[in-house]
């Protein structure tokens, strides 16, 4: 598909201009790195990192039934949101329990939300929305933001770099607590990420992205593409909607159970009966390979109670070895002695807790 035919941001040309290589993401022209992805993985985990995800949808909910709307449809329970600005993780679950998406929501107050969805399922999330507030005749509308653009500016040294290009936003922002959001006019700072560091990811006017993608680059902060935010996210244990999880696995088969809240014995949220006679849970856990090589995706884990498989794997800039997810036998620990197929041979690999990395860290998983 050429570069016409995709999908742009509005800070396609930005990228361009930066000599970035650009890639068909999903449908969108997407920088992949801007000459080296190692570089720019280790400025995020040393200092700050700039990404654009203006990809990523933002959708504003509101009206007298959102609270009621958004408990029905997500897995987690946003009643347990009662400060402005304070958000969540979710899946958003079929009825049979599989994930539709995963997703951030943003309380405001009882009749404000807004939530954040992936690029690739926005449309098909878009479509579920509507679809389960017409069949409950709920009084909510549903507001795709597509006139807004996102970028995260993340690492250790983001927020004074944020800050640093936006001083009139730091009172609104300095006594953030990670997973919250402040408004200033008619931008969202949210203490959010994918990457395990600090930082904001900022949702403000497509007209206005340009300028802020040029004033933090002036303040030293590294653009950076979609290369080092999967090498980061897998680091920090974030899952990866579409491989590491989709409509046909459960949150327990993707580490994810931690998003179900089932405290609220009366809510009846799309997906928990199927969930709760879930029969398949599976270990999900992750794999330090022990020898060369790199794993990825689909790779058969050969484990002593049977096989599992890679959901993700890469090649870790900071701990210098190969990671990856798996999905294992539900007896499978950290510690186990496993092997890994890759390319016709059988590599010797340890299972690990997740993440890898913590603040910049390794999280140390023995020898």
């Amino acid at each position: 598909m050429s570069s016409s035919a995709l999908k742009q941001t509005p800070l396609a040309e930005v990228h361009l201009a930066a000599g970035a290589r650009m890639v068909d993401f999903g449908g969108w022209f997407m920088p992949v790195n801007y000459g080296s992805q190692i570089e720019e993985h280790h400025a995020v985990r040393a200092d700050s990192g700039l990404f654009d995800v203006s990809h990523m949808l933002n959708v504003d909910v509101t009206g007298a039934d959102a609270t009621a709307y958004l408990r029905l449809l997500l897995a987690n329970d946003v009643a347990r949101l009662t400060t402005p600005g304070k958000a969540l993780y979710s899946c958003m679950l079929n009825p049979q329990g599989g994930v539709i998406d995963d997703l951030i929501v943003y309380f405001f107050t009882s009749t404000d939300f807004r939530l954040v969805v992936n690029a690739g399922c926005a449309d098909k999330d878009i479509a579920w929305m509507r679809r389960v507030a017409a069949a409950r005749r709920l009084r909510v509308e549903i507001l795709p933001r597509r006139d807004l653009a996102m970028v995260a500016v993340q690492g250790p040294n983001a927020r004074e770099k944020v800050w640093a290009a936006r001083p009139a936003w730091r009172a609104a922002s300095e006594s953030l607590k990670p997973f919250s959001a402040a408004r200033v006019d008619d931008t969202l700072v949210a203490r959010t990420g994918y990457t395990g560091e600090d930082g904001f990811e900022i949702a403000l006017p497509a007209g206005e992205v340009a300028v802020l993608f040029k004033d933090l680059v002036a303040q030293g902060v590294k653009p950076c593409g979609l290369g080092a935010r999967d090498t980061l996210r897998l680091e920090a244990g974030m899952n990866l909607y579409g491989q590491d999880m989709d409509e046909l696995v459960a949150p327990d088969q993707a580490g994810l159970t931690w998003t179900v809240s089932f405290t609220d014995s009366e809510r009846d949220f799309i997906g928990r009966k199927a969930i709760e006679q879930f029969a398949d849970p599976k270990a999900f856990l992750g794999l330090r390979l022990l020898d060369r090589g790199v794993m990825r995706s689909h790779m058969v884990v050969r484990t002593p109670s049977g096989e599992g498989e890679v959901t993700s794997g890469t090649m870790s800039p900071t701990l210098g070895y190969s990671i990856a997810f798996a999905r294992l036998p539900q007896v499978a620990k950290p510690g186990d002695a496993v092997q890994v197929e890759i390319r016709g041979r059988w590599v010797d690999a340890q299972v690990c807790a997740l993440p890898f990395v913590r603040n910049g860290k390794a999280v140390q998983h023995g020898n």
